[in-house]
């Protein structure tokens, strides 16, 4: 089991106001190693939240996460950040990527806190061995303002996997996309699920990435159930 959430609830209390919006309402989710899922639902419907509590971005307010066997309510803001970097990797909407720093240092920026140099030098050889794949070797040295919007979108996937997290969570990751561009993270997220048998969530609003998911689970005022085929 990769992932578990029993009975989570999370809640926002807006200043000035006299009652509170109930986001998430008792959710209680299984996802097992090397799983492929989507999450759907209308706007506003908690989907982000929702991704965010399950890569330890945010905690609930009520309910237990545990990640590959671990209770994050038992970890500190700095052991769960540890978490969230080694073994977590995120992918948003907007890719994020440092304007300053070229492909390659991008890459390496979850790299940059360890300390272990053996470690470093084997994430550069990774680094390019995953810019091969998604065909960007060519372009380790270019800034993200040389690329298309595709491209700096593969280059965040590359990065989010080059601590070899085991949980990929990707936040609407074809949202600002044009169709061929998303087609190709589309097939990019799917062979990489495969391959490097990370476990796949997939916050989207597009039919084709969730249809190439393996299970596919829709989000409404709050609470999930598995979606109909």
């Amino acid at each position: 089991m990769m992932l578990e959430l029993i009975n989570v609830t999370k809640t926002y209390e807006w200043p000035g106001d006299t009652g509170a919006v109930r986001v998430l309402k008792d959710i209680t989710l299984k996802i097992d190693g090397g799983e492929a899922a989507a999450i759907v639902g209308p706007s506003g419907s908690g989907k982000s939240t929702l991704l965010n509590i399950m890569g330890g971005l945010d905690r609930p307010t009520s309910g237990r996460v545990f990640f590959d066997g671990e209770d994050l309510a038992g970890l500190d803001d700095a052991e769960l950040a540890q978490v969230r970097n080694k073994e977590i990797g995120f992918v948003f909407q907007l890719h994020h990527l440092l304007p300053q720093c070229t492909v390659l240092e991008n890459v390496l920026v979850p790299t940059l806190t360890d300390k272990d140099r053996g470690w470093r030098i084997e994430a550069e050889v990774r680094a390019f061995e995953l810019l091969n794949r998604v065909g960007l070797e060519d372009w380790s040295l270019h800034r993200p303002g040389e690329l298309s919007g595709g491209q700096r979108q593969r280059v965040a996937v590359v990065r989010a996997l080059i601590n070899r997290p085991k949980l990929l969570l990707a936040d609407e990751p074809t949202g600002s996309l044009d169709r061929e561009a998303a087609e190709n993270i589309v097939q990019l997220l799917v062979e990489l699920n495969r391959s490097e048998g990370v476990t796949l969530i997939v916050v989207t609003h597009s039919t084709k990435l969730a249809k190439n998911m393996g299970r596919v689970l829709e989000l409404n005022d709050g609470v999930l159930r598995k979606k109909r085929a």
